[in-house]
């Protein structure tokens, strides 16, 4: 079976299926607006259990800052050794980098950010005059080390976007489709890894919002559209009461999340976020929703072509991070905190043994 009919039975089994519940579910609300500014405190601690020879550090910093979120001030204390905020050169991607000493059998890092952030809403009724350089265009359209921009992704892009006219109907068009040929796969090790070749060529393809949101990305940039990944954490509940859309308690060490966001001329940068929309498919309710216009998932499928909620932290845009005297290969992005010992690199999806927690709070402004 193709891939082509294997989505249109899946989608034709799907609809049948949903059908009971979709009259005895009731219909949910899932609207973000911008204007309600957050202020916030988050602290990334990690305590490294086991910091053989030279050891190094890199935890993200917050350096986006682009009308949703304004970052305050960071700062960060050591039990022994010596740190200092680097800023990576292309995306301009900040990490603290420390410099374990290697005397310590158990060396402790504390980074603390205050941060202020609001939900984002793109009235799409309403053009604007929103233009971006030429440089800009070039970087944001530019194909990365596991987001290809040719081959069977433009090809993709230019089948799903066939017919369409305006910027607004083809990204519409690969919006919907990401949605109905991904699905949030829970297994998949922390938020995935972005390789969109790999989702193209592999039918019915699950991943989780590293993955997802990928996809996405690469086709839009195929087709000439500036588009990127934003990558950072959750830190608070969502306010329309999605569980799966918000930080589950102050711990959020488990809780990063990619999103998406493309220009688009005479609006600007416009969020976007297909990856919660499955998200929220698969896991929101007991039961796996698998169309959009269920009760559930049909407000959050509309609000994410276009807006955020503001109960997130945006660490940066990076693509094939390389981190500062590491050893280790380049990162696809700079998600999660990273460690190097005279062993090699430690896992970042395993905390518990790395060791390391995320806490966030809200705060007075």
């Amino acid at each position: 079976m193709d891939r082509r009919s294997f989505v249109k039975t899946t989608s034709a089994l799907s609809i049948l299926s949903a059908l009971p519940s979709f009259g005895q579910t009731p219909a949910r609300v899932f609207a973000p607006q911008s204007g309600d500014w957050r202020s916030f405190e988050i602290t990334h601690r990690v305590e490294l259990l086991k910091p053989t020879g030279g050891t190094k550090l890199w935890i993200p910093i917050p350096v986006v800052e682009d009308g949703y979120q304004r970052n305050m001030t960071t700062s960060w204390t050591l039990s022994s050794g010596d740190a200092e905020r680097v800023i990576e050169p292309y995306y301009g991607a900040a990490m603290l980098v420390v410099n374990v000493d290697p005397k310590e059998a158990k060396p402790v890092i504390d980074m603390t950010t205050q941060v202020q952030i609001q939900s984002r809403a793109v009235d799409l009724t309403k053009r604007g005059d929103a233009t971006l350089s030429d440089a800009e265009v070039k970087k944001w359209t530019a194909a990365t080390a596991l987001m290809p921009t040719d081959g069977i992704v433009l090809k993709t892009a230019l089948e799903v976007t066939k017919g369409k006219s305006s910027d607004i109907e083809k990204l519409r068009a690969l919006y919907d489709w990401t949605i109905a040929n991904t699905y949030r796969n829970v297994a998949t090790p922390g938020c995935g890894v972005g390789d969109v070749k790999t989702a193209l060529e592999t039918p019915n393809f699950g991943g989780k919002c590293a993955d997802i949101n990928a996809v996405f990305v690469a086709m839009s940039r195929s087709l000439g559209f500036p588009a990127r990944d934003v990558y950072g954490v959750r830190i608070a509940a969502s306010k329309f009461g999605y569980k799966e859309l918000g930080a589950g308690s102050a711990i959020v060490t488990k809780a990063q999340h990619c999103r998406a966001e493309v220009f688009v001329t005479g609006y600007g940068w416009v969020p976007m976020d297909p990856a919660d929309v499955t998200k929220v498919q698969r896991v929101e309710t007991a039961e796996w929703i698998k169309t959009t216009d269920h009760p559930v998932v049909a407000p959050v499928h509309k609000a994410l072509f276009g807006a955020w909620e503001g109960n997130w932290l945006a660490y940066n845009t990076a693509h094939d991070v390389t981190l500062p005297g590491a050893k280790g290969p380049k990162l696809p992005f700079l998600m999660y905190p990273q460690a190097e010992t005279a062993d090699g690199r430690l896992d970042p999806y395993d905390p518990d043994n790395f060791k390391y927690t995320i806490s966030a709070k809200e705060v007075k402004a």
